[in-house]
């Protein structure tokens, strides 16, 4: 069935906006290792390029190169060059210069489509860089569209509850946005060597872009960062494309987050829309996904700190410092450097300074508020009246407070150059950033930075060297990415202005010691924690988080936006019916064991009775003389022998052996173990409670065990309370003979030894006990507890090298068995097939033999 978000992307082929020519391919790709590949994805052997050693090469993907270009008007030649003040520029720092680095991403301006060609091999051969033309309604429907006005909004937590407030979803934008990370898809698979590239792709622009490259490549190293806020499960859950983007993400091997609460958001998504869950691994979090191990990563990106200071060295910022430090001398400088943006608390902190001039008069005439305001980065009437709103509340503010002379609020609307607004930095007495939502926001840290100053910068000032120690203050909005790291500075919640108000004064009457204290404690911080330091240690989990890409086998499943990949173990595969039908064919004694759930009735299905098509087969298999088979379930003894109470040869093995009956005219068999049964009266209070205060949880008694039960409960607060719950337990229970084990949605309290394990090995080892050794075994079941089976029967039939056994989960993900069967349907066709042959079995003999008796038939 289509998705409506245009999950099947052969759906996207009509429509003028994908009507875009075929990129072609401007780098050769090499590969020099093959990979193990099942599915119907393009294996890793295609090469289109003889194998060569390469340099290690990493591709940077983000929406915009670092580059300035722009077209000389006279010669009509384009002019390149490097932006400096580009974070993406400075990634190499981390890397060993040995590393070739190479950019891909869109131009900040429109190239002639006949242009567009000599421009590509320009950047390339001069810059390392690839660039990705956008059709102009593509990119203006992708960026102003899509990301500015439905994605950077939602992720800052501003919903179109009206038309007024936000734009509606838009499904062309959405359309759109497919298609430009479909051309960045394009592009990178040009510059992709599997071997030794890893690509580390930038922002949400580009969510749906590991989606793409994973579908053609399984094995690439792949690793996302995103620099703005994730928003909460409640917020984001309001998309109506959240799981494709979600999945796009998961199709990484690592994803970078500024803060924990960032990451936090993103993993309660997962649990709440997808329902996978989340563990620490030795200290790094990961998802577990199809097999896949997805990492989290949470660090703040940093500054260059060699380009802020080169800056401050400069002749022109020391002049421009003394100037400013002339007009406001006698005057204590309060600075703001912000985005046009109604992200950006503007009006709160103006009005939190005019708090600050009525609470304490003594301030009037001698602090002075500097607001920067860079340009907007995006359009729209939010933007034009967010500045109204801040241009009449300064200006009222100016009229109010203001004399000859004074100006309270000074308002900077017009590009300032790196110089100028580093003479700002390194002249406040105080720096506050207010945004009311922000990614990270490194503000902050370029003000301490250029608050320490340079010893170049101090000598054109005229200070010598025993000057007074350095020092700065920060007043923080606790909702940017930035705050938790620096935790020096005065924190703040941008809505209640009266508090912002206080804090600003506190800032500024704070002690000479405490400021300075303050402020090595945030440099030393920054110094050590820079864009090197942080592409660095990103680039180092990416590699680890990519350790066991070929020790794996995988597929491709899912079409269009909707793809996925599931690694498993190379000797993992489908089992097939006509194989394992040929080998009950030529045996002669027979074990199957089944699970129940899972296995035999789906998961899913509210009528838990066994269908017809599985009674039928039961009892086919059941009447064979040569067969044994035993269902081994969690479920109680007597549901299970009501619903398949016509199999009268069937053996049945309730709450994971407790209880066995070899067939219906057997009396029911107790495990061995421990009948005291005193630990429940522990258990069940315990229970209880949890189940009080989990609303939607339950608890299943059966004679032997207690499962508490959370899969009808929130999903995040369930898991929590699980771990909770069963932490509780183990420590209470610690002298009981009981073992707690957490399974899929439940806890379950059972005694000690009971397993599906001890089952299956019990009945295997009678078998050969009385002579009749199986030479053809089937087990086959769907959750954890299943696992015990598929061990204890390699394990009890490991002197019986003649036995083929075919162990088999219900899914595709990690096992002990060798086979899969994808879901509960597979499993009734396999046991149809096996109850729809014939019991006699058929000699064996050696190959050679076999040749000569056919040949003399």
């Amino acid at each position: 069935m289509g998705s409506k978000s245009f999950g099947n992307l052969l759906d996207l082929a009509s429509g003028d906006l994908l009507d875009i020519p075929h990129t072609p391919r401007s780098l050769p790709r090499v590969m020099t290792v093959p990979g193990i590949i099942d599915g119907y994805g393009i294996s890793d052997r295609d090469s289109d390029a003889i194998s060569l050693p390469c340099r290690e090469r990493k591709i940077i993907v983000a929406n915009f190169l670092p580059l300035n270009c722009k077209k000389d008007s006279e010669t009509g030649q384009w002019i390149f060059s490097l932006d400096n003040d580009s974070p993406l520029l400075h990634l190499k720092d981390g890397f060993s210069p040995e590393t070739e680095v190479v950019y891909v991403g869109s131009l900040k301006t429109d190239v002639d489509l006949s242009e567009q060609d000599e421009v590509a091999q320009i950047l390339f051969e001069e810059f390392s860089c690839v660039p990705t033309f956008l059709p102009q309604d593509v990119h203006k429907k992708f960026y102003l569209g899509f990301c500015k006005q439905q994605l950077w909004p939602l992720f800052h937590y501003m919903l179109p509850m009206c038309p007024d407030h936000g734009e509606r979803f838009d499904r062309s934008l959405w359309q759109a946005y497919v298609s430009a990370n479909k051309i960045f898809a394009d592009k990178v698979m040009g510059a992709i060597n599997l071997e030794e590239d890893c690509i580390w792709i930038h922002d949400y622009h580009l969510m749906l872009l590991p989606t793409f490259l994973r579908r053609r490549f399984y094995r690439v190293k792949l690793g996302f960062f995103l620099h703005s806020p994730f928003p909460s499960s409640e917020i984001y859950r309001t998309l109506p494309v959240r799981e494709e983007l979600l999945r796009g993400l998961l199709n990484c091997d690592l994803i970078g987050f500024h803060t924990f609460d960032y990451a936090r958001h993103f993993l309660s998504c997962c649990c709440r829309m997808l329902g996978l869950e989340y563990e620490s691994k030795r200290g790094h979090i990961a998802l577990d996904y199809l097999g896949r191990t997805v990492f989290l990563k949470i660090l703040p990106i940093g500054i260059q700190m060699g380009r802020l200071e080169s800056v401050l060295n400069l002749p022109s910022t020391a002049e421009k410092l003394k100037e400013i430090q002339e007009k406001y001398r006698g005057k204590k400088v309060i600075l703001g450097v912000d985005d046009m943006d109604i992200f950006k608390g503007l009006s709160l902190k103006i009005l939190a300074f005019e708090h600050l001039l009525q609470q304490y008069p003594s301030m009037l005439g001698k602090v002075v508020l500097i607001q920067i305001v860079n340009p907007a980065r995006g359009s729209g009437k939010d933007v034009q009246e967010a500045k109204k709103e801040t241009y009449y509340t300064v200006n009222r503010i100016n009229e109010r407070y203001g004399s000859p002379g004074y100006e309270p609020v000074v308002l900077i609307d017009r590009p300032v150059p790196r110089f100028e607004k580093s003479a700002y930095y390194a002249m406040a007495e105080c720096c506050i950033v207010n945004a009311v939502r922000d990614g990270m926001n490194l503000v902050p840290y370029k003000y301490t930075v250029c608050r320490q100053g340079t010893p170049e910068m101090d000598k054109s000032m005229g200070l010598s060297d025993d000057s007074p120690p350095r020092t700065s203050t920060l007043v923080l909005s606790e909702f940017i990415g930035c705050s938790p790291s620096l935790s020096g500075a005065i924190r703040v919640n941008p809505w209640d202005v009266d508090a912002v108000a206080d804090s600003m004064y506190s800032a500024l009457t704070m002690s000479d010691s405490e400021k300075q204290l303050r402020h090595k404690k945030h440099y030393q911080y920054i110094s050590t924690h820079d864009v090197a330091y942080w592409s660095r240690s990103f680039a180092q989990d990416l590699e680890r988080a990519c350790r066991d890409h070929y020790s794996k086998r995988c597929w491709g499943v899912g079409w269009g936006l909707g793809f996925r990949l599931i690694a498993l173990s190379p000797n993992f595969r489908r089992l097939s019916v006509e194989q394992t039908v040929s080998a009950y064919r030529r045996s002669s004694k027979r074990a199957i064991f089944l699970d129940y759930d899972g296995t035999l009735v789906p998961e899913t299905s509210i009528v838990k009775e066994p269908s017809a098509d599985v009674m039928s087969a039961l009892k086919a298999l059941c009447s064979d003389p040569n067969n044994t088979v035993f269902i081994v379930s969690g479920r109680g003894k007597v549901s299970l022998s009501e619903w398949l109470a016509p199999c009268q040869n069937l053996g049945i093995a309730a709450e994971h052996g407790y209880f066995t009956r070899w067939n219906e005219s057997c009396d029911w068999e107790t495990s061995g173990f421990s009948n005291d049964f005193e630990w429940k009266k522990i258990v069940e209070p315990i229970m209880r409670l949890y189940t009080e205060t989990t609303d939607g949880s339950t608890i299943e008694a059966k004679e032997s065990a207690l499962v508490w039960h959370h899969q009808d409960a929130d999903r995040d607060f369930g898991s929590c309370q699980a771990k909770e719950l069963l932490d509780h337990l183990e420590s209470v229970l610690v002298n009981e003979p009981v073992v707690v084990n957490r399974g899929h949605q439940i806890v379950e309290v059972k005694p000690q030894g009971v397993s599906k394990g001890l089952v299956t090995g019990k009945v295997l080892r009678r078998m050969l006990e009385e002579g009749n050794a199986p030479d053809f075994v089937v087990c086959i079941g769907d959750d954890r507890s299943d696992e015990d089976m598929f061990e204890s029967i390699t394990t009890t039939l490991s002197a019986q090298p003649s036995s083929e056994i075919f162990a088999c989960t219900v899914g595709r993900k990690p096992s002990k068995a060798k086979y899969f069967l994808d879901e509960v349907s597979d499993v009734v066709k396999l046991l149809q097939g096996l109850a729809n042959t014939s019991s006699s079995p058929k000699p064996r003999y050696p190959s050679h033999l076999r040749v000569s008796f056919e040949s003399v038939v």
